[in-house]
């Protein structure tokens, strides 16, 4: 399970700078303007081997009664909750405030492991202003430059060593582990309640009544199989971004301990941008998936509505359109251990391997048929493939020149690959390297 890296700081102070420099891209708007940062961003990467997921917060102003600066107040509360460990950022340039003083009092009684980072250290001269902030009783500064780059390796080298590494029992336990994950109120906890046959979770009409995410064992067809139930936000946030974010955190903790990820959503509400962005988390995790299609039991229906749901639904999915989905009604067990039969079904795709002999006899046709091309005009040539590995599948093609194929003809690879051997619910990867 990937460890969580919380960036906490007052305004300006160079948090989503810091959070690019780390990913290597611009996903957080940077501006000198205060308060820009309004949702947490958070992505997940790696250093030295060590897999983490950082949360970029807005500027943490205490005891703030502006609306907004409270929202961002109470984002900045919930990234450190959910955070293995928090960088406290503070600036060089303009030294300790009062700001900085109550939030290393809020981070000091919070029980997490604390870095004190200071920025804009950008030369030598500034590595002695650096000095006044051991006065914040945090230990002792790192100083880095997230805007140059400087000293962020060493900033990296520091963090990163005390992550712990994943705990034996998991890595040994074989048992089939499907999450339930998706927006509050959508039905997870009644839906698992019903498979258990047993009120497991208190069920409310309330979101947020599941504060952690609880694994229960289902046991099916003389199988144990491991269900994770996951949060849907905390009672005491009131403000909408907050709640979504916050239950988009505790699915990513959920999806990282599976191995397929029930995907669940409101008929009644339909889908929406924060249930694609779960389902793009998954997928950015290499995790199977079901879309299970809660509440049916609400819906006036005739021959042809399943059919009307799912076309719509699968335009929405677009380039997802490989995610088998279902129809249920947790509340009255329809379709529920449907939903069971057809996770174990893509788990069994997850872990399926196809022969060099036949991924080669049937691809080779259809990059014949349909070779690729490149801008540059130069011939490119695919002569072999072969599946590198599976849970999650993996393909190589082996082309004389990798770096000129294209996105879209990526994509149409991949979709002759799942045209052939299937992959239904699995995310593929192709990878590309030079032979001539």
């Amino acid at each position: 399970m990937a460890n969580i890296l919380a960036i906490i700081g007052r305004p300006n102070v160079g948090k989503s700078t810091l959070f690019n420099r780390i990913l290597g891209a611009r996903d957080a708007i940077v501006h000198d303007q205060p308060g820009v940062t309004r949702d947490r961003l958070y992505a997940t990467t790696e250093w030295t081997g060590k897999q983490f997921t950082i949360i970029d917060t807005g500027g943490y102003v205490p005891h703030s009664t502006d609306l907004f600066e409270r929202a961002i107040r109470e984002q900045a509360e919930i990234a450190i909750s959910e955070a293995d460990a928090v960088i406290f950022m503070v600036d060089a340039a303009t030294g300790i405030t009062t700001l900085d003083e109550e939030l290393s009092n809020i981070l000091r009684r919070s029980n997490k492991n604390i870095f004190l980072v200071v920025n804009k250290v950008d030369n030598e001269k500034r590595e002695i202003d650096a000095s006044q902030f051991f006065k914040l009783g945090l230990g002792e500064p790192l100083t880095i430059s997230a805007l140059m780059g400087r000293k962020i390796g060493d900033f990296l080298d520091e963090v990163t060593k005390f992550f712990p590494a994943v705990p034996q029992d998991e890595e040994e336990d074989k048992r089939l582990k499907i999450a339930v994950v998706g927006k509050p109120n959508v039905g997870k906890s009644l839906f698992v309640n019903a498979l258990l046959g047993k009120s497991r979770h208190i069920v409310t009409p309330i979101p947020g009544t599941t504060r952690d995410a609880i694994d229960s064992i289902l046991k099916y067809q003389k199988e144990q199989i491991v269900l994770i139930d996951t949060a849907g936000l905390r009672r005491r946030s009131r403000i909408k971004e907050n709640i979504e974010f916050y239950s988009s955190l505790r699915a990513l903790k959920s999806i990282d301990r599976c191995n397929i990820a029930i995907l669940m959503v409101d008929v009644e509400a339909g889908l929406d941008k924060q249930d694609l962005r779960i389902l793009e988390d998954i997928i950015e995790r290499r995790r199977g998936v079901v879309l299970v299609v809660n509440k049916w039991d609400t819906v006036e229906k005739d021959d042809q509505t399943a059919r009307y749901f799912e076309k719509a639904i699968k335009r929405f999915l677009r380039v997802y359109d490989y995610v088998p989905l279902i129809f249920i009604s947790a509340i009255e067990k329809q379709r529920i251990y449907k939903v069971i039969d057809l996770a174990k079904e893509v788990f069994a795709e997850q872990t399926k391997r196809v022969s060099t002999n036949k991924l080669n006899k049937l691809l080779l046709q259809d990059i014949q048929s349909k070779p690729p091309s490149a801008k540059s005009g130069k011939e490119i040539k695919i002569n072999y493939i072969t599946q590198v590995k599976t849970n999650p599948p993996a393909f190589g093609f082996f082309v004389n020149e990798p770096k000129l194929v294209e996105e879209k003809y990526k994509r149409f690879l991949e979709g002759r690959i799942r045209e052939h051997f299937g992959f239904i619910g699995v995310p593929v990867s192709l990878y590309f390297k030079k032979k001539n």
